[in-house]
């Protein structure tokens, strides 16, 4: 007798689903006394291909991985478009943003608006 095993029958469905569905870019977010810091890893991409906007309290980027029309024995690497959109705990000073990519990670650096950073207020004694 003879059987048939194949490792996952639907995976011609399942790739054809995979290769056209937008991806989420991800992303880790720390936050400094004047700024947040967010990290994104993003393989192959050139600073001309990034779109980020800044408005009051969010953040968006968007971009989109070139494609290879080759044929792969296995093909995890992204491609296709993404995007993510982010808001903030607080108003970001969008005229100071910086944005760097370097070795594959875009880092940007998102400073607080003024009205969002903590003030001292000092006491005056009599």
């Amino acid at each position: 007798m003879t059987f048939y095993v194949q490792t996952y029958p639907y995976r011609r469905m399942a790739r054809r689903w995979a290769e056209n569905r937008e991806r989420t870019l991800e992303i880790n977010v720390r936050e400094e006394d004047d700024a947040y810091i967010l990290s994104a890893l993003v393989p192959g991409i050139k600073s001309e291909e990034l779109n980020i906007q800044v408005l009051e309290d969010v953040v968006r980027i968007e971009g989109d991985y070139k494609a290879e029309e080759n044929q792969y024995l296995v093909r995890e690497l992204p491609s296709g478009s993404f995007h993510r959109a982010l808001r903030l705990p607080a108003s970001i000073d969008a005229e100071h943003v910086e944005a760097d990519i370097t070795n594959g990670v875009l880092t940007l650096r998102l400073p607080k608006a003024e009205s969002a950073r903590p003030k001292q207020i000092k006491i005056q004694s009599r």
